[in-house]
C-alpha cells in the first residue's frame, strides 16, 4: 500500500505532524518502535523556559535571543502561535490553557516552579505566579509524590509573590493491589469511587482560600474526577505532575490518537525504520522491519521525528562515532574530531547536547552545504540540532512547533497527493 507520508515515530512531533496532514486529507502511515516521550512527559507545552540560566517570562519574546541554528530558527512566532493554538483546538478534551505569550510557573514534583507555556486545565490551577495560600495533598502507599518536599521547596523558590505552602498526607481505601503506581492510582479513580472519598477526606480539613495541589493519577481516561473535585469542593484543585509514568501525558496520547484514528492515520507499533529506497534525491519508499522481514511503504513524503539519543534517532557506538539511524543523514552539534563522548569536568557543557539534523527553512535535512539531502524528507521534534530542550524547558514546544511546520513544508509546496487508484 502506498502512502502520501509516512511519519517515522510516534511522539508529540510525530502525532502532531501526522495529525496536521491526516485533516488536509493525506494518507498517513505513523510507524514506531513504541509511544513516544507523552507517557514519561507531564503534558505540558514548555515552549522555552529559560535562557541560559535566565527564566523566560515570555516565550514568544525570547525567542530572538536563540542562536541561528536552533530549530525555532526555522518557526517564525506566527507560525508558532498558529501550531499552539491549533494544538489546544485539537486537544480539547484536555482544555489546555496559556499561550506563547507568558509562561505559567506550576510546581513539580521536587517543588520546583517550572515555566510553561500550556498546561491541561487540570495543572492550570497550580500557577504559582500570583502568589497565594497552598495544600499538597499526598496518599499514604503511593511512593511517586512527596507533599511535604513539595511543600518545603516551594516556601523557598524564589517567586514572583510569596506563598504559603503546607503539606497533607491521606491514607485511602485499603486495595489488594502491590505497591499504588500512577496508573493503578488513575485506575482506581476511574473505578473505586476514590473521588467521593477525597471530597469527603478532604471538605473539612482544608481552608477556603487554600488551593489544593494532588498528584496527577485522578484518572486515565479523562479529567473527570479533577472536575468533580472543584465542583464538589468549590475550591481550586490541581494536578502536579508525578514521576512517570506520566498520566497527563497518557492522556494526551489517547486524545491525539483518537483524533488520528478518526482521520484515518494508520499506525504501526513494534516496527522500525532501517532505511529507504532513493531515486534522483527523492524517497521513493521507506522501509520498515518487522519481526518477519523488511516491508517498503511507497511514499510521496516522508516526516523523521524519531527522536534523539534517549529514543533511538541517534546513535553514539562504542568507538565514539555518532550517526542517525534511519537514513543515514549529516549531523550537525558534533564536537570536533566527532569521537568525543564525554567532557574533562562534571558540570561542563555535555559535547553531544546539541547534536542532531541540521534543516533548511522548510525542515529537510541538509548536507554539509546547506543542501536538501532528499527533497520529499522533513524532520521533526528531537531529532533536530541546536537546542537543548532539558535545560531550555523547550522540548515539547519544539515537538508541537516543528511536527507542525514540517507538516506545513509538505502542504505548501502542494506535492501531488498519491492517487486513490494508486491505493
Amino acid at each position: 500500500m502506498s502512502y502520501d507520508t509516512v511519519v517515522v515515530g510516534a511522539g508529540l512531533a510525530g502525532l502532531t505532524a501526522a495529525l496536521r496532514l491526516s485533516e488536509r486529507g493525506q494518507h498517513v502511515l505513523i510507524v514506531a518502535r513504541g509511544v513516544g516521550a507523552t507517557h514519561l512527559a507531564p503534558a505540558t507545552v514548555d515552549v522555552l523556559g529559560y535562557l541560559g540560566d535566565t527564566q523566560v517570562a515570555s516565550p514568544a519574546a525570547s525567542l530572538p535571543g536563540l542562536s541561528n541554528g536552533h530549530p525555532y530558527g526555522h518557526v517564525p512566532v506566527d507560525q508558532l502561535t498558529t501550531a499552539l493554538a491549533w494544538f489546544c483546538a485539537h486537544t480539547a478534551a484536555l482544555g489546555y490553557a496559556g499561550g506563547p505569550g507568558e509562561n505559567l510557573l506550576l510546581p513539580t514534583a521536587l517543588g520546583v516552579p517550572k515555566p510553561s507555556a500550556l498546561a491541561p486545565r487540570s495543572m492550570a490551577g497550580g500557577d504559582l505566579r500570583a502568589g497565594g495560600r497552598f495544600v499538597f495533598v499526598g496518599f499514604k502507599g503511593f511512593k511517586d509524590f512527596h507533599p511535604t518536599l513539595i511543600a518545603a521547596n516551594l516556601a523557598r523558590a524564589r517567586l514572583p509573590l510569596s506563598i504559603e505552602a503546607r503539606a497533607l498526607e491521606l491514607e485511602p481505601p485499603p486495595t489488594r493491589r502491590g505497591d499504588l503506581s500512577g496508573r493503578v492510582m488513575a485506575g482506581r479513580f476511574d473505578n473505586e469511587q476514590l473521588t467521593d472519598w477525597l471530597v469527603h477526606a478532604l471538605e473539612h480539613r482544608v481552608e477556603p482560600d487554600e488551593r489544593i495541589g494532588v498528584p496527577a493519577v485522578l484518572g486515565l481516561r479523562s479529567d473527570a474526577p479533577w472536575q468533580e473535585l472543584e465542583k464538589r469542593l468549590q475550591r481550586k484543585v490541581f494536578e502536579v505532575a508525578t514521576l512517570p509514568p506520566s498520566v497527563p501525558g497518557i492522556r494526551l496520547f489517547q486524545a491525539l490518537s483518537a483524533a488520528l484514528r478518526s482521520g484515518g492515520v494508520r499506525m504501526v507499533f513494534g516496527v522500525t525504520a532501517v532505511g529507504a529506497r532513493i531515486n534522483a534525491g527523492r524517497i521513493e519508499a521507506v522501509e520498515v522491519a518487522n519481526a518477519t522481514g523488511t516491508h517498503a511503504y511507497p511514499v510521496t513524503s516522508v516526516v523523521l521525528a524519531s527522536g534523539g539519543f534517549a529514543s533511538g534517532g541517534l546513535e553514539l557506538d562504542s568507538f565514539g562515532t555518532t550517526r542517525e539511524t534511519v537514513f543515514d543523514l549529516p549531523l550537525s552539534g558534533l564536537p570536533e574530531g566527532h569521537r568525543v563522548r564525554f567532557a574533562p569536568r562534571y558540570f561542563d557543557e555535555q559535547p553531544l547536547a546539541t547534536a542532531g539534523v541540521a534543516t533548511d527553512d522548510l525542515l529537510r535535512p541538509v548536507d554539509g552545504s546547506s543542501r536538501p539531502v532528499y527533497e520529499n524528507l522533513h524532520a521533526a521534534g528531537a531529532i533536530l540540532a541546536g537546542a537543548t530542550p532539558w535545560k531550555e524547558k523547550s522540548g515539547t514546544g519544539i515537538s508541537v512547533a516543528t511536527g507542525y511546520a514540517a507538516a506545513e513544508g509538505i502542504l505548501v509546496p502542494a506535492a501531488a497527493p498519491v492517487s486513490e487508484a494508486v491505493r
